[in-house]
């Protein structure tokens, strides 16, 4: 883990414990109810280890919240300068808009790629990038919210309740909420993928 990556996670894992806090959640409580096992919150929390979208989903979803918003939160003092207040919009607000150095990209998992939120706020949709790929197939990932993925560069393979589905550079799948998915590189080349997930109540799991 880079100087970078670390300071990264450090920011991430204390907006989990301050929000845990908030709550009146252990440890235990949260890493319980996210399906994730108490040593591992606790390293991540405090930089520790990184998570992967789908163990951060379910955090987020067993705080209340979103993984989207608990990554706008982690961003660093000055990541948000790009754009004036009034044109980036609030968490709320009718309008936000991001540009291209104006989110922090942070890491997650193991496989070294990185996400970085496509909008300000917590919103109906919650648009992400992704940077790079795991070379095998996670966990299963499930949520209520309908997903929308689209493939800017490379080759990924989605895998839905047990169906594969190959997207090159170009294409893209959409699906319903409280299907099982996961996907993985499909070629050497780097993948850059846009995923749109709907903010539907309800928890996410694996």
């Amino acid at each position: 883990m880079t100087d970078v990556d670390g300071d990264v996670s450090v920011r991430l894992g204390g907006v989990i414990r301050n929000r845990r806090h908030q709550l009146g959640l252990t440890l235990v409580d949260v890493a319980s109810q996210a399906g994730l096992s108490h040593p591992f919150l606790s390293q991540l929390e405090r930089g520790l280890a990184r998570p992967s979208m789908r163990s951060l989903s379910a955090i987020a979803a067993t705080l209340g919240t979103t993984a989207q918003a608990l990554m706008t939160e982690a961003e660093p003092a000055g990541t948000v300068n790009v754009v004036s207040q009034a044109e980036r919009g609030d968490s709320t607000g009718p309008v936000s808009v991001v540009r291209a150095g104006d989110h922090a990209a942070g890491p997650v998992g193991s496989s070294g790629a990185t996400v970085r939120a496509l909008v300000h706020g917590e919103r109906a949709m919650l648009p992400v990038e992704f940077a790079g790929a795991p070379a095998d197939f996670d966990e299963y990932y499930q949520h209520a919210g309908e997903e929308f993925v689209y493939v800017v560069r490379g080759q990924v393979e989605i895998d839905i309740e047990g169906r594969l589905y190959l997207a090159a550079a170009g294409d893209s799948v959409y699906y319903a909420g409280g299907l099982r998915h996961r996907w993985r590189s499909a070629s050497d080349e780097h993948v850059q993928v846009v995923v749109v997930q709907q903010n539907h109540p309800g928890k996410s799991r694996g």
